[in-house]
């Protein structure tokens, strides 16, 4: 078998290294006090659980690859990789001398376990690992059919990790991002207890769980004094108070000095602007939220009732009046400036009442006579998501009212009872949120393939996305998805209603390229990863 090496997708080489190999001596010192956005979960481990994870593990372990400020990929655990001729066999080899916060050796056999777990033990984030990773073996193992040891990885020696994926992935090393190690020497001593207990949590990454406050999911780091690998913590102490996600409470904290960053809501965005203006960030995120359907059940089984909610919204209006600087109308499932991103799908979803209540009348309900009442779950959250669901659900609830005649009403609740039952088909109608786990179209596109995370079952898209996602000719791949998202919107498959921006305001006390604009004037604030907390400063 024959390999040719491949590169990250970072910067000038000279940049990579400066960046990657900062030197533990720089300016570590001082506490960054930041709020979080996720008060419930039990398990203090990423790759147990995604969406009921406790806190935020991922500032603590250490992925095989991440991105930087400007969304450019770099190794993390992984030094190099490289990928055979036929694109089906990744090879990545680890740095040496990493080591787990207590001293043992973190090695390609931990990144082993995590995933062999994942595909035996119903592990919520599985479809990313099947279809974004497409690791061979992943379906036969996660269904039973096969052991773990069937898995398309194997770890070579102790620093060599070999990936075969069942069809060609050439985004692989983007997708290894969310890669995450299970230290083995503590789940062989405590199983998944590991990760439920400060005392028996180790850190592969550049910062260390010191307390754990379990009421809020409240958590103290300190910089992990035996971790070597890139980006290293520029700071001794990071302070999560998760209670200050919310706008609402984050900005008082911030205003009184309890937190160093701040979300900001729609209502508060002119008072900083006015008050602060040098301290306001903002972030392009790449995030959508759209509606989805249980798409054989009633009444969402019907095609003209999902056309008629996709033309009955004003999305120009919504961004403008009630979500004013905190979203910009989405026609697609892709953000702006996101590879494949394509201005033919954004231009279908027009503003058009009276063809909507066509739509609602084609399927019976003329002037929504005998339309059942509707209600639309979500998931209770802090961050941006929090500071425009409330006003958006409002105008969606107002906007079916006004035009269809359909009364929609909205129930809230945790994000771990939403994502359950939009997982176990508990329910028929969902605004759901969608923020990119790697830079590729097939991030977003693999929510909908062959079931996906909305059993979302429509075979020309599959097909359509499945030769998308082997194909190594980049513009081939991107009229590929153009086809599948389609397919997606002539079936009413979604509704995309925004994009979100998010505005931050950030204290002076913080400083470095971790919290300054990129060269899209954009700051991303909205992820605690390894960047932000390996290239921020806080002044004595």
């Amino acid at each position: 078998m024959s390999f040719h090496r491949t590169t990250s997708l970072s910067r000038a080489g000279a940049v990579a290294i400066a960046m990657g190999l900062a030197l533990p001596a720089l300016a570590q010192q001082g506490t960054v006090n930041a709020p979080g956005d996720n008060t419930t979960g039990t398990y203090f481990d990423y790759m147990r659980t995604v969406y009921a994870r406790a806190g935020n593990p991922e500032i603590s372990q250490l992925p095989l690859t991440t991105f930087d400020n400007e969304y450019e990929l770099h190794g993390m655990a992984a030094e190099s990789w490289e990928v055979s001729d036929d694109g089906l066999t990744w090879t990545f080899t680890l740095r040496e001398g990493l080591v787990f916060s207590d001293g043992e050796p973190l090695t390609a056999h931990d990144y082993i376990l995590a995933l062999q777990r994942a595909a035996t033990t119903g592990y919520d984030f599985g479809w990313y690992w099947d279809f974004a990773g497409g690791i061979a073996g992943w379906s036969d193992v996660a269904e039973g059919d096969a052991g773990p040891e069937a898995l398309g990885i194997v770890a070579i020696d102790d620093l060599t990790l070999q990936v075969t994926t069942a069809s060609p992935k050439p985004y692989l090393p983007s997708v290894v991002s969310l890669w995450y190690p299970v230290p083995r020497h503590m789940y062989e001593a405590h199983g998944d207890d590991w990760a439920t207990d400060v005392s028996t949590i180790v850190s592969s990454g550049p910062f260390v769980l010191e307390s754990w406050e379990r009421a809020n999911n409240g958590m103290v780091f300190v910089r992990n004094e035996a971790y070597t690998g890139p980006w290293p913590a520029q700071v001794g102490r990071v302070v999560i108070d998760q209670t200050l996600g919310a706008p609402e409470v984050g900005l008082p904290a911030f205003l009184a000095g309890d937190a160093d960053f701040a979300v900001l809501n729609a209502g508060q965005i002119p008072f900083v602007e006015q008050r602060m203006p040098e301290m306001i960030r903002q972030n392009a995120i790449f995030a959508t939220s759209y509606l989805s359907f249980d798409l054989e059940s009633y009444p969402f089984d019907n095609l003209d009732v999902r056309k008629a909610l996709y033309f009955a919204i004003n999305r120009d209006e919504m961004t403008e009046t009630v979500l004013r600087n905190l979203a910009v109308p989405a026609g697609s499932i892709l953000p702006p400036g996101f590879p494949g991103h394509n201005e033919e799908i954004v231009s279908q979803a027009v503003f058009d009442p009276e063809r909507a209540r066509e739509h609602l009348a084609a399927a019976g309900y003329p002037g929504g006579e005998g339309f059942p009442e509707i209600e639309i779950w979500y998931r209770e959250q802090g961050g941006y998501n929090g500071a425009i669901t409330p006003p958006m659900l409002q105008y969606l609830q107002a906007q079916f009212d006004e035009h269809l005649g359909i009364t929609m009403n909205i129930r809230v609740m945790p994000i771990q009872d939403w994502m359950q039952a939009l997982l176990n088909r508990e329910h028929n109608f969902f605004l759901s949120p969608y923020e990119y786990d790697y830079i590729d179209p097939s991030n977003f596109y693999g929510i909908f393939f062959n079931g996906g995370r909305h059993h979302h079952f429509v075979p020309e898209y599959d097909e359509l996305v499945a030769a998308a996602d082997a194909n190594p000719v980049w513009e081939d791949r991107f009229e590929l998805y153009r086809q599948a998202e389609q397919v997606l919107i002539d079936n009413g498959s979604i509704v995309p209603l925004v994009h979100p921006i998010q505005k931050f305001v950030v204290s002076d006390r913080l400083s470095g390229i971790g919290v300054e604009p990129n060269s899209a004037g954009m700051t991303p604030l909205a992820r605690l990863n390894p960047f932000f907390y390996g290239h921020v400063e806080v002044a004595n």
